[in-house]
């Protein structure tokens, strides 16, 4: 059978044709593409449904669990959660697609698609890993659930809504895993060979609305220092100060152990990165955007309005920011920043405001499990923790477990991760496979030992 072919690799495709787009205001999502990917669930993994208990979750999320095995000698051990998402951003402009976003073509060996990486891959991998397992008349290793939400898009409620299930029944997991890091290529400069990154946190998020006001009117007589000047003005000073580097102990722990794959000359310093966290952190602001994200505070102007028309100038100018916060920081110390920055002629609103998560171990049984799997599928890998720049569900599970990572088991290019929320976004199809077969292994294992800073058991 060609691995195209494979009946996983169906599924995929399945329920990537799907729309499966939540909106803010959960009146207006269309329920029909979540129903109909439940259904598509239960069709293509069938003994993970009849064999495992589950749980619906509002507004059109789920929760199965699957039982130990009972001869396993961690059967009695912490459940761990498997993580993933139904939900996808939309296509956008669709002409800018090699592939039609929603057709799920298989091209050159890679499935093309809306939520190939983010996070529908990720969702038909773990739930085939433990079809395969009840397949071949075997149970995990120790108890899972597996936690699938329907909007975390648009960062909604299903996910606390899972979490306050598990609370009521008294589940206090071992660790829990969603999306977040890859097997990556091309992930820091100077580094030749993939990286296998875990997130062991994730930044804050803060929305923040920016509003200049004026008299405005006629285009043909402007005034000076009008709306619009007066934001372009404060927007290029927030370019100009931005947020101070500096590492968080994630990111030291990261650099630790990237030391002996880094070039001759900055390998001493990496492997002493907690004496020198203010060079490191310059270094790799300099590094590129991706290097610097880890090191500070993010600013991102999203969106902008003004005049309704050309011959108008505007009353009020409006500018959206996105901030990413930091590990060590907080979403009040940092629109306070900018309200100083920006100065007292801009109006400053918070729109959105979530903290960074807490740092989850790494000297720990359960980060070195994660460890010896993806060396055992990614022999090629280094897998290093990192602190993750986006937002996941995962943040809600950090009031239940200590242990909350981010990884994604897949091979991911520099383009492909640049692909995510843009267009051509696409998984290649061994890839994915091996993706199901690292859950298997992880399914399988039962908890080792601790690990030392170079990342070996110990």
């Amino acid at each position: 059978m060609s691995t195209t072919d494979h009946p996983s690799v169906a599924a995929l495709r399945d329920l990537l044709r799907l729309h499966t787009v939540a909106s803010d205001d959960p009146a207006l999502t269309d329920p029909a593409p979540f129903v109909e990917l439940r259904r598509l669930l239960r069709e293509h993994f069938p003994l993970t449904h009849e064999m495992g208990e589950v749980v619906d979750v509002p507004p059109h999320g789920l929760l199965i669990r699957v039982a130990a095995d009972a001869d396993s000698p961690t059967a009695a051990a912490d459940p761990v959660v498997l993580m993933a998402h139904m939900d996808v951003v939309p296509p956008g402009d669709e002409s800018r697609w090699a592939h039609p976003p929603l057709a799920a073509e298989v091209v050159d060996g890679a499935v093309w698609g809306r939520g190939t990486l983010d996070d529908k891959g990720q969702l038909v991998a773990v739930i085939a890993a433990v079809e395969s397992l009840l397949a071949d008349g075997q149970r995990p290793a120790r108890e899972v659930w597996l936690s699938f939400g329907s909007d975390e898009e648009v960062m909604g409620s299903c996910a606390g809504s899972a979490v306050e299930i598990l609370r009521s029944r008294g589940v206090a997991p071992w660790f829990v895993l969603d999306e977040g890091g890859a097997v990556a290529s091309g992930a820091f400069p100077g580094v030749t060979r993939p990286l296998g990154v875990v997130g062991v946190s994730e930044k804050g998020v803060l929305s923040l609305r920016l509003t200049a006001s004026g008299r405005g009117g006629h285009a043909s007589r402007p005034a000076e220092g009008g709306p619009a000047a007066r934001m372009a003005a404060a927007i290029t000073r927030l370019e100009r100060h931005p947020f101070p580097p500096h590492l968080s102990p994630a990111t030291v722990e990261m650099l630790r152990r990237l030391a002996p794959h880094l070039p001759a000359p900055v390998r001493p310093v990496a492997e002493r990165a907690g004496r020198f966290p203010t060079a490191l952190a310059r270094l790799m602001v300099a590094a590129g955007p991706e290097a610097a994200a880890l090191a500070r505070t993010t600013i991102a102007v999203t969106t902008l309005s003004g005049s309704p028309a050309i011959n108008v100038t505007p009353t009020s100018v409006r500018a959206g920011l996105n901030l990413r916060i930091a590990v060590g920081e907080t979403t009040t110390a940092a629109t306070e920043r900018i309200r100083r920055i920006v100065g007292k002629d801009i109006e400053v609103e918070v729109a959105e405001a979530h903290e960074p998560s807490p740092l989850s171990p790494v000297d720990d049984p359960a980060f070195g499990l994660l460890e010896r799997t993806i060396t055992a599928v990614f022999p090629e890998a280094v897998p290093v923790p990192y602190v993750m720049y986006a937002a996941t569900d995962s943040r809600h599970f950090t009031g239940i477990c200590p242990r909350v990572y981010r990884f994604a088991p897949f091979r991911m290019s520099a383009e492909q991760r640049e692909s995510i929320h843009s267009y051509d976004e696409r998984i290649g199809v061994d890839d994915f496979l091996d993706g199901i077969r690292w859950y298997r292994t992880l399914l399988d294992s039962p908890a080792g030992g601790t690990t030392d800073h170079t990342g070996a058991t110990a």
